[in-house]
């Protein structure tokens, strides 16, 4: 490894890794480094979902088009790291039937391909729907495997020329004249770095990187439960048609499904209180819409960290915040050379990497075009290869790690 990458990369989630993919690609020398496994933090323990757009359809019409967008891209490139599942907005008896008919329009309006289906066409097209289901519309929604796309995108990064560390926390980082001036790298790498740039890609924990800078970010994290419960059928992704709430999402693995989610305020993104009833909650509501998952003996139960942004914190559970991403130049703030990309999906993370590169290059004059929405991931093709680049880079993660860490098939 150099010891004085041009840019430094810190956090190996979705969004670090395409970034140093995307660096790598475009000619920049580039070290990642993570505290822990790649993945381990928000990307590796989300629920799962390849957002077609349609959930923040009326809402957030630059985001969903943003998601949908990414969603045909990840199909083209990202080959066994997602999986088509198709999915479903219903409406249960009692929901407002103006929602469900403004939803539709709004997808509609941006691109987002739907099909309308009465109650009798939704059960027929997923047995065990519930009964109370009035109308639905299909969606292009699918899943991601967090810990495959993470490992595709690291692997793709090194064997671009990047370096890829996992296990190499931060300890600290030094701002002299203005300008980022090195960053202690301990772990793994167990040295002091100096690059040029500096991309704070930490998710819920940027404000932990941002201060040892001695500059401020503003994220307003919340916490969610993800139950999976087996499930032998094979359903799409079912939303409920409501404004956004508690248990309102089902996303498919086989012989399984996950159900959520909560939206608590943390203060901390690694010491929060979970609870009980965020699970007792997020089975009931999506046992509203699927029934038989209500008594489904339980796989595993995990919390993960939204990284949103928001300096005011605005929204009481922060369901409200914005699920768009940011991204921030710290020259402004006294620290040259340091980028924090916050908010965001996992959906949109390459976008969110080809904003980001295409700043840095904008101040390293590198003048060549981001290719990643084109490349095809490495060994994405290759699902045996690529799980064993998970355990290469730390291991699967709890989103996913029911299909990774799953027997091959004799």
């Amino acid at each position: 490894m150099s010891d004085d990458p041009t840019a430094l990369v810190i956090g190996g989630g979705a969004t670090g890794t395409g970034i140093a993919r995307d660096l790598a690609m475009r000619g920049v020398d580039a070290t990642l480094v993570d505290r822990g496994g790649l993945g381990s933090g928000t990307s590796g323990r989300s629920h799962g979902l390849l957002h077609s757009g349609a959930r923040y359809a009326e809402a957030d019409a630059e985001g969903a088009e943003e998601c949908i967008v990414e969603n045909r891209t990840l199909r083209d490139i990202a080959g066994a790291c997602v999986r088509e599942t198709g999915g479903l907005f219903v409406r249960l008896d009692g929901d407002d039937p103006d929602y469900f008919e403004e939803k539709i329009a709004a997808c509609e309006a941006i691109g987002i391909e739907t099909e309308r289906l009465d109650g009798d066409a939704a059960s027929e097209a997923v047995p065990g729907l519930a009964d109370e289901v009035q109308e639905a519309f299909r969606v292009p929604d699918g899943v991601i495997y967090p810990s495959r796309l993470v490992a595709a995108n690291a692997a793709d990064a090194e064997r671009r020329g990047a370096t890829v560390h996992p296990h190499a926390p931060v300890e600290d980082v030094t701002v002299r004249d203005g300008a980022v001036e090195s960053v202690r790298v301990g772990g793994a790498v167990d040295a002091t770095l100096t690059p040029d740039i500096v991309v704070n890609a930490t998710g819920a924990w940027a404000d932990s990187i941002a201060e040892m800078a001695g500059v401020e970010v503003g994220m307003a994290p919340s916490r969610g439960v993800m139950v999976s419960v087996e499930y032998d059928g094979a359903p799409p992704v079912l939303n409920r048609c409501r404004d956004p709430d508690d248990g309102d999402i089902v996303v498919p693995h086989d012989g399984e499904v996950v159900l959520g989610t909560t939206s608590v305020p943390v203060s901390d993104p690694d010491d929060y209180e979970t609870e009980d009833w965020e699970i007792e909650r997020s089975v009931e509501e999506c046992a509203a819409m699927l029934p038989a998952v209500a008594d489904a003996p339980t796989v595993r139960t995990w919390w993960g960290v939204r990284p949103l942004y928001s300096p005011d914190e605005a929204g009481s559970d922060r369901r409200g915040i914005s699920r768009g991403f940011t991204l921030l130049d710290h020259d402004r703030d006294g620290a040259a050379g340091l980028y924090s990309v916050v908010g965001g999906k996992l959906t949109t993370y390459r976008q969110m990497a080809e904003t980001t590169v295409d700043e840095v290059c904008d101040r390293l004059g590198v003048d060549a075009a981001c290719e990643t929405a084109t490349e095809p991931l490495a060994h994405a093709d290759d699902p045996d290869r690529l799980d064993e680049l998970v355990e290469a880079y730390g291991g699967a993660n709890p989103t996913d790690v029911d299909v990774v860490d799953a027997p091959a098939d004799d």
